[in-house]
């Protein structure tokens, strides 16, 4: 009901509890976002989070970090949490952590013997996805994506301000304005 295809899911989580924990947030993210043609965005004011199956979250401290910076995207938008178990609208998230590794390579060329040196390094780079779901459908009606090198600060409080911007630029487009 809430799926994304399997390889999506099996990459998510892979390392994101350790990276997020340690400080690391999206900073300069690239955003992307979708939704269903035709939706009346306008009939949603209330929300309640679901778990996507086969999501592995990261641990307690960050899930709600990222919840915490998604309610209050919303709130700005005018819409209410509903604690109450029923929503005019379904909000899942997932994320993802890809390692890369990147090459830094320098020599002296002929001129020095053609000796050289090269070192490598490992990016951490982040993917963030909240996507909203109607209840009623049960169909996704909107998703958006944030990715970026992950850059830990090390400073807790500094890092949650990151991410709520993060998550502000990610929610930036919801509702879309449809023509």
């Amino acid at each position: 009901m809430f799926l994304r295809t399997k390889n999506t899911v099996v990459r998510l989580l892979a390392m994101v509890g350790l990276v997020l924990v340690a400080g690391g947030v999206l900073v300069a993210q690239q955003v992307h976002y979708n939704f269903m043609p035709g939706t009346n965005f306008s009939q949603y004011h209330t929300y309640m989070w679901v778990d996507i199956p086969s999501n592995v979250h990261p641990n307690q401290i960050v899930s709600q970090e990222i919840k915490e910076a998604v309610n209050n995207t919303l709130a700005g938008k005018g819409l209410t949490l509903s604690t109450s178990g029923t929503a005019d609208l379904y909000v899942g998230y997932q994320c993802s952590v890809d390692q890369e590794r990147q090459w830094n390579a320098w020599g002296g060329g002929r001129l020095m013997g053609g000796m050289g040196s090269a070192t490598s390094s490992t990016i951490s780079n982040g993917t963030l996805v909240v996507d909203f779901y109607d209840p009623t459908s049960k169909q996704l009606i909107w998703t958006g994506n944030a990715a970026q090198t992950l850059n830990p600060s090390g400073n807790q409080q500094k890092d949650m301000q990151k991410l709520n911007k993060a998550v502000a630029k990610l929610l930036q487009n919801y509702p879309p304005k449809q023509k």
